[in-house]
């Protein structure tokens, strides 16, 4: 009897003998795989180091951005392209750009009976909408378009606008200056549009970027960040 108990207890040690070997042989799971790197691509920023806070002119139902070149009467856009034409005299101050103010000066003596006459009938016009008050508004809305048109990051690409511009004029020599200011006022707005185009899709990737990867204050920075990784 006892002799049956040691054979069980022997042929108990040779199976559990030979499951630790099998055990032993039996290949080790693969380790875990890392987790995946997020990477976090730059946080949007806006387009040529304009303010984070800017305000864009709204867009009507048409899709017409609201700007001081739009609903202008003929006397109006002739005085916003003689305007914008000041501004870049003053403010392109680029060697590339020194034909501007060469150009400036001789639109003034070309035009200057006209320019006149505009600007006569545009003081009639405001003194027959404001009453007295006509020469402040006329002069708040004239800041209006300066400072417009003055727009530092958009500078740059207007000051060459308006060099083309000139350089149109100076061959051309239009005698309708109402003509020739109805073709080169929108295309100095374009100049406008394209970077009010890019600031509100640079508004929606922003909000994108926030939704997804979340935290800080919708402002963004004003120059472009590195890429983050998040191990």
């Amino acid at each position: 009897m006892k002799g049956l108990k040691n054979r069980r207890v022997f042929l108990g040690g040779m199976v559990i003998t030979s499951i630790a070997a099998l055990s032993a042989c039996a290949p080790k799971p693969a380790p875990a795989p890392p987790p995946p790197r997020i990477v976090i691509p730059p946080r949007p920023y806006p387009p040529l180091g304009a303010a984070p806070n800017l305000v864009t002119p709204p867009v009507d139902v048409n899709g017409v951005r609201q700007t001081v070149n739009v609903g202008l009467t003929s006397n109006q856009r002739v005085w916003n392209l003689r305007s914008a034409y000041n501004v870049a005299a003053l403010n392109c101050q680029k060697p590339e750009h020194a034909g501007i103010l060469e150009g400036y000066t001789s639109f003034l003596k070309s035009h200057s009976r006209e320019l006149t006459s505009v600007n006569r009938e545009l003081d009639k016009a405001y003194k027959a909408q404001h009453g007295s008050n006509y020469i402040r508004v006329r002069e708040s809305f004239q800041t209006q378009v300066y400072n417009y048109f003055a727009f530092p990051p958009t500078l740059p690409a207007f000051c060459d606008a308006v060099l083309a511009m000139s350089q149109r004029e100076q061959l051309a020599q239009p005698s309708d200056l109402d003509a020739f200011a109805a073709s080169s006022l929108p295309q100095l707005e374009s100049v406008f549009g394209t970077f009010y185009n890019s600031y509100d899709q640079y508004r929606m990737d922003l909000a994108a970027w926030e939704a997804r990867y979340g935290g800080g204050s919708v402002a963004g920075p004003t120059a472009p960040p590195s890429q983050t990784t998040v191990q």
